[in-house]
């Protein structure tokens, strides 16, 4: 049984795993329809710099990109930055970039954007960015090169190159902000959105 009451499933403009788990573990119907967006391009082109902005247009832009493709379906995009004081990170292109991240967010807190948008027919209907705060522990190279070796490839798909969520956990010693913000969808958020649009029976 689904909480859902739209006319069609929600559409996820994303093919994140842990964005796609949140909504199901929600109860929420969705589909999965990853936008085909140059992210970078549109990054690059905004002239913007400030993390949250980023995430933000990111999302919208997803959002929006796949909406005008489903008229009459919910959109929902998403992203997320990662901030140590001015200098934005990226996902790792490989291991020497990802031990290369850790040595730099080692024993520093750092910031997690993550933006939410929802589109309708192409329009923009609603949208958040949440932030939570990220304190990693001090690391010697010996625990960043075991890390790498236990987290393999996983390190590569995502900015920082950790997911608090699997191993990255044991990289931290203290969090502020909810587990939502972190694993990239801010869904309270949504969810006050979706229910007072009628979309939830709960």
């Amino acid at each position: 049984m689904t909480i859902w009451r739209g006319q069609h499933p929600l559409i996820l403009a994303s093919q994140s795993r842990a964005r796609q788990m949140l909504l199901a573990n929600a109860g929420i119907s969705f589909d999965a329809v990853p936008a085909d967006i140059d992210e970078r391009s549109v990054q690059n082109n905004s002239g913007l710099s400030a993390p949250g902005e980023i995430a933000g247009l990111l999302a919208r832009e997803k959002a929006c990109f796949v909406s005008s493709k489903n008229p009459g379906r919910y959109v929902v995009g998403a992203d997320q930055t990662l901030a140590l004081a001015s200098r934005l990170f990226s996902k790792p292109a490989g291991r020497a970039q990802a031990a290369e991240q850790l040595r730099l967010l080692a024993g520093q807190t750092h910031e997690l954007h993550s933006a939410v948008a929802v589109a309708r027919d192409g329009k923009l209907v609603f949208s958040d960015v949440s932030i939570a705060r990220m304190t990693m522990r001090r690391l010697g190279e010996s625990e960043i090169e075991a890390y790498l070796d236990q987290a393999g490839q996983a390190v590569t798909t995502s900015v920082g190159a950790y997911q608090l969520e699997g191993l990255g956990v044991h990289l931290f010693e203290q969090i502020e902000g909810d587990h939502f913000t972190i694993l990239g969808l801010p869904l309270l958020p949504l969810m006050a959105f979706l229910r007072g649009e009628g979309l939830l029976n709960v």
